[in-house]
């Protein structure tokens, strides 16, 4: 099959694709692998931005259920930061015993068994859904608390907008997208490195005046909720602030674009992810206790925060513009991390036929591309349904994510516990697991009894939906591989000639092409029914076959190889089994990401 050369016209739909998500990369290219992965800053910026943008959203909602007890905020702030370092040791530990990525959905799998691997993958294909929806309300919460109120008629449309921006950015290729957006991450980091440590040590002589407040109001709600009540109104705001932990497992979902070595790069930017996020959402909580911030309308807390802040120090409106404009971008950064994991993880159930495998196949640009615009649509349907209501879509959001930390944490305790190899049953390991999942399912379960009827019972029904919908498919698949096993059994009997003699077919005569995938029965009865319906007619025939590059094949330098080589040994076999029925043939194979465009 001849390449269509390089300067053959173009038609006008094909050149405006290449310029909105570039020209198709080319397979042989032996650095392409290095071009696609990350070194551990960038896949900070890329996927670590999920976490860290959820200081803006998940410490306000914890903050506010606190309401007049706000004094509860010292150990809140306190259990958030060490939330935040175990399920990041905990994703760590995952990283090593599942180097090749996967994340929840993987664990599930291969500890748990198959129907909790599901539902595992579908939780967190749904979770990866509302990610791209709460970073993209919420950054527009973050930007037009910058505006007029009267400007808030205006945000849906906006969020709107930057969804499908960072769709059709993601179709161009994830180093593309994260390497655009790495500025304003940095100008996050800045910004709220100053905020927080500014804004505790411009109220450091108020330390004492706080501790007493404190004091006093503990005591007061002891007298009027006792020790159980006061406990309650703890544990409730902790579990309503889940969003701030919602990103922490996006590394192990992402290593498949690490840079080698994938598990110190992964290990690294986990390590980043964890400390800067236990940093900003535990310093950003207690800012809002030191500074006495409370909601105002059209106004995230972080914005009321930032305005006071610059009313004792003296950096102006640029600084308050700053801030918010970088949270703002970081929140539309932390949509990126929906984009680039959520794909592989449908990809992932794709190989294993738990979804429609076209999710599997990568575009032209080496993107999942049927990922990235179902999650583009899911997304907007999402922020549609909401209207942008981040606290609304915080609940939705929190549940996926802890019903899948949850069977993760559950899986690696009983792998620690199980396991026999040296090191990996460590009672380091075991109490690592066991802290974990009881924090997990604790926020799971108040997150699911506290707002079932405030948009908890959707996310239910959405994600039995998908679950349901997978068994469906995977039903479907078995019984086309069971029938397919038929068709090949039956022709193990066949009688075989002597094809030592045989030549190639004639191009002078009749010559059938037969298009086959793998070796195997439907490529078999195929050949033989052309044979059975055209008695006589064809004197040999071309075994056609193209090796699609999708996301089970892609995996790093020296793919296109190994999947040339195996194309090229099933296609002989196929020409041995012809030769054998004393019918001349030969072969013809290609390459690429799209069987039908290098079929033709």
């Amino acid at each position: 099959m001849e390449p269509r050369p390089s300067d053959a016209p173009l038609g006008l739909a094909t050149r405006l694709k290449h310029l909105l998500i570039g020209r198709p990369r080319d397979l042989q290219d032996r650095s392409i692998y290095h071009h696609l992965s990350l070194i551990a800053f960038l896949a900070w910026v890329g996927l670590g931005a999920d976490g860290l943008s959820s200081s803006a959203y998940g410490p306000e909602e914890a903050f506010k259920t606190l309401e007049e007890h706000s004094y509860l905020a010292f150990g809140l702030a306190g259990l958030m930061a060490v939330t935040v370092l175990i399920i990041s040791a905990a994703y760590s530990r995952i990283i090593e015993q599942f180097p090749h990525g996967g994340g929840g959905y993987v664990v599930a799998t291969k500890l748990l068994g198959k129907g909790a691997g599901v539902v595992s993958g579908s939780a967190l294909l749904v979770d990866y859904v509302l990610t791209i929806t709460v970073s993209i309300a919420a950054a527009g919460d973050a930007l037009f608390s910058l505006m007029p109120i009267e400007w808030q008629t205006w945000k849906l449309p906006a969020e709107v907008l930057f969804i499908i921006f960072l769709t059709v950015l993601n179709l161009r290729g994830v180093r593309e997208s994260v390497i655009t957006l790495t500025p304003v991450f940095l100008l996050f980091v800045v910004t709220h490195l100053i905020l927080i440590a500014g804004g505790i040590l411009a109220h450091s002589s108020q330390f004492p005046a706080t501790i007493q407040h404190a004091k006093t109001g503990f005591s007061s709600g002891l007298a009027t909720l006792g020790m159980g009540g006061l406990l309650l109104r703890f544990i409730h705001a902790y579990s309503l602030g889940g969003g701030t932990y919602t990103g922490i497992e996006a590394v192990s979902n992402g290593l498949a674009i690490m840079r080698e070595p994938r598990v110190k790069t992964a290990k690294r930017t986990m390590l980043y992810m964890g400390t800067s996020l236990a940093f900003t959402a535990s310093g950003l909580l207690f800012c809002y206790l030191l500074w006495h911030v409370s909601p105002v309308e059209g106004k995230t807390m972080n914005a009321v925060l930032t305005e006071r802040f610059v009313q004792v120090v003296p950096l102006g409106k640029t600084f308050v513009f700053l801030t918010l404009v970088s949270e703002g971008a970081l929140l539309v950064v932390a949509a990126q991390a929906g984009f680039v994991d959520g794909p592989r993880v449908l990809a992932n159930m794709a190989v294993d036929s738990w979804m429609p495998r076209r999710f599997a196949a990568l575009s032209d640009r080496l993107t999942t591309q049927n990922g990235i615009i179902l999650m583009g649509l899911a997304s907007l349907a999402a922020l549609l349904y909401t209207q942008g209501d981040v606290g609304h879509i915080v609940v939705m959001y929190s549940i996926n994510v802890f019903l899948t930390f949850s069977l993760s944490m559950l899986a690696m305790l009983l792998h620690s516990i199980r396991a026999k190899e040296p090191g990996a049953r460590s009672a380091g390991h075991v109490f690592l697991f066991l802290v974990g999942l009881l924090l997990c399912v604790t926020i799971l379960v108040i997150t699911v009894m506290e707002k079932f009827l405030l948009g908890g019972w959707v996310t239910l029904v959405v994600t039995g939906s998908v679950i349901a919908l997978a068994f469906i498919i995977h039903r479907h698949y078995g019984l086309v591989t069971a029938k397919l096993g038929m068709l090949y059994s039956q022709l193990t009997d066949l009688p075989r000639t002597n094809a030592g003699s045989l030549a190639e077919p004639d191009p002078a005569k009749p010559v059938g092409a037969i298009l086959v995938a793998g070796y195997g029965g439907l490529g078999l009865h195929t050949f033989l029914n052309i044979f059975r319906q055209f008695p006589n007619h064809f004197r040999g025939v071309v075994f056609v076959s193209v090796g699609v590059i999708d996301s089970r094949e892609f995996k790093g330098e020296g793919t296109v190889e190994a999947l040339s080589a195996n194309v090229e040994e099933n296609l002989k076999k196929y020409v041995e089994f012809s030769r054998g029925q004393g019918i001349p043939a030969t072969y013809r194979m290609a390459i690429g990401t799209d069987a039908v465009a290098e079929g033709e």
